[in-house]
């Protein structure tokens, strides 16, 4: 096993490579201020800064679909992915994790780039979803949604490389599941104090052991990305 490079980049140029290969699998980006906090004031954007913004948008370069939940997609005001920055890749598509199946308006700004619904058959039946003109919807699960056949269903549609983008609960979701191959970690130089994200109580008999893969420097903010210790 190779060591993990550790040092000092000027900028995104050198900060870009050490991401160029994600896995077949889930890869999971968070930012979290120093204190551990991992939104202020309900946002992640307030802890970022623009090479970690620049980051978060180039990553989406070498995913297939982007997930997210939906308070995270509301709070933050996600819309189609604009650019892949790879050439003639397919740009990403964007998936929304959501019980009540509202999508915030901006997701649908790009006719062209149809966002994907999550859902369960219960929250279909409740609320009335099925594909319309602007979204897709994908059902996995009966009463909550069930992220391994969410995923299961996403790769039997050819999208294989999922780069979730939070939040918090999503990322538990996917951990307790134990389907995060990669977790790629900016730590910011903010304290932002407790705040509440909506976490639950912990799914796991242990924690998941991982891999150091590097941990980076840039401007007080520390990049680290972490693999799998172990194949499953």
């Amino acid at each position: 096993m190779s060591p993990p490079d550790l040092g000092h980049v000027t900028g995104l140029d050198e900060l870009l490579p050490f991401y160029a290969t994600p896995p077949n699998g889930v890869r999971a980006n968070m930012i979290f201020s120093a204190d551990g906090a991992a939104a202020f004031a309900g946002r992640a954007g307030p802890l970022s800064d623009p090479t970690d913004q620049t980051l978060l948008r180039e990553l989406r370069a070498f995913a297939d679909v982007v997930l997210v939940g939906a308070g995270t997609a509301r709070a933050e005001r996600y819309g189609p992915v604009r650019s892949n920055g790879a050439g003639d890749r397919p740009l990403a598509r964007i998936a929304v994790v959501s019980r009540s199946g509202e999508l915030p308006e901006s997701m649908f700004a790009d006719p062209g780039q149809r966002p994907i619904l999550v859902t369960s058959a219960r929250a279909t039946h409740d609320h009335g979803l099925a594909d319309d003109a602007r979204r897709d919807v994908l059902i996995a699960g009966e009463d909550t949604v069930d992220v391994a056949e969410a995923l299961a269903q996403l790769r039997a549609r050819g999208l294989n490389r999922v780069l979730c983008e939070g939040g918090p609960t999503l990322l538990d979701a996917l951990t307790a599941a134990d389907l995060v191959d990669e977790l790629c970690v900016t730590v910011a130089p903010r304290l932002a104090g407790v705040q509440d994200v909506g976490r639950g109580g912990g799914a796991l008999a242990a924690p998941t052991a991982m891999r150091l893969d590097h941990a980076l420097t840039h401007e007080d903010y520390l990049f680290l990305k972490y693999s799998r210790a172990h194949g499953r």
